[in-house]
C-alpha cells in the first residue's frame, strides 16, 4: 500500500487524570531504561485485538464511558514484574468495564488477552533483577495505597514502536 498505513493490531489502555498521568510518567522517566521507554504510562485492558474490530470497538468504548462517571480506582500494592517494578491497579468498575469487552470479543481474543487480566502499571522493565528488587523496595518502604484517577479508555494501534491513537473516549 503507497501512502496508506497498514493494518495493525490494536491495544486498549485507561487513560490517567492529569495529575497521576504526571505522578507515573515520572516514575517511569526516573526507573525506566531510556531506549525503552517509549510510551507514557498506561494501565492495558487489551494487548492486542484484531484490526478489523476498530469500527466495532470505537462504538463499544464510546458506550462504557459517554456520560458515565470515572470508575473509582486505586494503586493498591507494588508488585515485582521478575526484572521490573509496577503498581498493582484495583477498580471493580473497570474490571466490568473489561469483563463486557472481553465478552464481546471472546472468540477474537488472543490468549494473553483470554488469561485472567492482572491490572497494573509499569514504572520498570527490562532491567536485572537487582535494580527490579531495589526499586521495589524502595517504593514500598513508605507506600499507601492512593486513589487513581481514570479519566478515560483509549485504542491505540500498534506498529512496533510508539503507539498511534486510533480513539480516546473520556468518562463524564
Amino acid at each position: 500500500m503507497t501512502g496508506a498505513a497498514q493494518p495493525a493490531p490494536i491495544i486498549v489502555t485507561a487513560l490517567f487524570g492529569g495529575e497521576d498521568a504526571s505522578y507515573l510518567n515520572r516514575l517511569r522517566t526516573e526507573h525506566f531504561p531510556p531506549e525503552r521507554n517509549q510510551l507514557d504510562a498506561h494501565l492495558t485492558l487489551f494487548h492486542h485485538l484484531a484490526p478489523d474490530l476498530a469500527r466495532e470497538l470505537k462504538q463499544r468504548l464510546a458506550a462504557e464511558t459517554r456520560g458515565i462517571t470515572a470508575p473509582d480506582a486505586r494503586i493498591a500494592g507494588v508488585i515485582s514484574l521478575g526484572r521490573g517494578t509496577a503498581f498493582r491497579i484495583e477498580s471493580p468498575a473497570l474490571e466490568d468495564i473489561r469483563a463486557r469487552l472481553a465478552e464481546a470479543f471472546a472468540p477474537m481474543l488472543v490468549p494473553q488477552d483470554r488469561a485472567g487480566w492482572r491490572p497494573h502499571v509499569t514504572i520498570q522493565n527490562k532491567v536485572e533483577p537487582a535494580a527490579a528488587r531495589a526499586l521495589r523496595q524502595q517504593i514500598e518502604a513508605d507506600f499507601a495505597p492512593r486513589p487513581l484517577a481514570i479519566a478515560g479508555l483509549a485504542a491505540w494501534w500498534y506498529r512496533g514502536g510508539p503507539w498511534e491513537a486510533l480513539s480516546r473516549h473520556m468518562f463524564a
